[in-house]
């Protein structure tokens, strides 16, 4: 027996500029909150897959693909959640630890 009917397909988010249609790879999932662990992976996430400038462009130093890869963009989104400014995680990125442990993040009223 054949089934017969529509089937349901997700959709795929837009290419971001430089990505060719069909490129776009879905996004790595966000923890539903953010622990110290997380953060640590993110860290080593952002620090390993760092950009690297190549004849053909900035790819990624890690597994070479276009710059920032899937990786790189979950360990930023996990440490913008966690509380990092976008000027921390390039710091972070710039000291080259992968190990390093990010900031923790300010409370008010702490």
């Amino acid at each position: 027996m054949s089934r017969t009917g529509a089937r349901t397909v997700r959709p795929v988010s837009p290419a971001r500029p430089g990505q060719k249609q069909g490129e776009t790879l879905r996004e790595i999932p966000l923890p539903p909150y953010v622990t110290v662990e997380d953060a640590q992976f993110a860290v080593r996430a952002v620090v390993v897959h760092a950009p690297r400038r190549w004849s053909g462009g900035t790819i990624c130093r890690n597994d070479a693909s276009p710059h920032p890869c899937r990786l790189h963009r979950w360990g930023r989104r996990v440490l913008a959640l966690h509380g990092l400014r976008t000027a921390e995680i390039d710091a972070l990125i710039e000291r080259g630890d992968p190990a390093a442990l990010p900031p923790a993040p300010e409370r008010p009223g702490a």
